[in-house]
């Protein structure tokens, strides 16, 4: 398996569908990418292209998301979404994230993620069930 390491990039395309649009999600009234869909596919890059280096029994979780929402994307555009690793500090990784079509900047920013061991992190999450609210 080859190494994780700063410089490393990975990208998809995805088209704009109804489902994805502010209106649909209830984030605004226009029929544009919602900032909430923009966002899960610049983390959803960002997690692929990390998962690809890990061993068997390791993810990564989100940490942090800082982006600008810069230009709108009609229903029918074609994204362009890309990760590029920017650093490694211990088991926190820095991507910087980017959307785009053609040549109009949709959003770009900074993810940051967390390399966890799958098995500690379900019993946090088991720990911490027994403190939270239920409906």
């Amino acid at each position: 398996m080859n190494e994780l390491k700063p410089g490393l990039k990975y990208e998809f395309k995805r088209v704009v569908e109804n489902k994805h649009s502010a209106s649909f999600l209830g984030t605004g009234g226009v029929q544009v990418l919602s900032t909430p869909t923009m966002i899960m596919w610049m983390e959803e890059a960002a997690r692929i292209l990390a998962d690809q280096y890990l061993g068997e029994g390791k993810t990564t979780v989100g940490i942090h998301v800082d982006v600008y929402h810069k230009a709108p994307a009609p229903i029918g555009s074609i994204v362009h979404v890309e990760a590029l690793l920017e650093s490694i500090k211990g088991r926190k990784l820095v991507f910087r994230v980017k959307a785009y079509s053609g040549e109009v900047v949709i959003g770009e920013g900074i993810h940051e993620r967390y390399i966890i061991d799958l098995d500690w992190f379900n019993n946090k999450v088991r720990e911490v069930s027994e403190k939270v609210e239920k409906a």
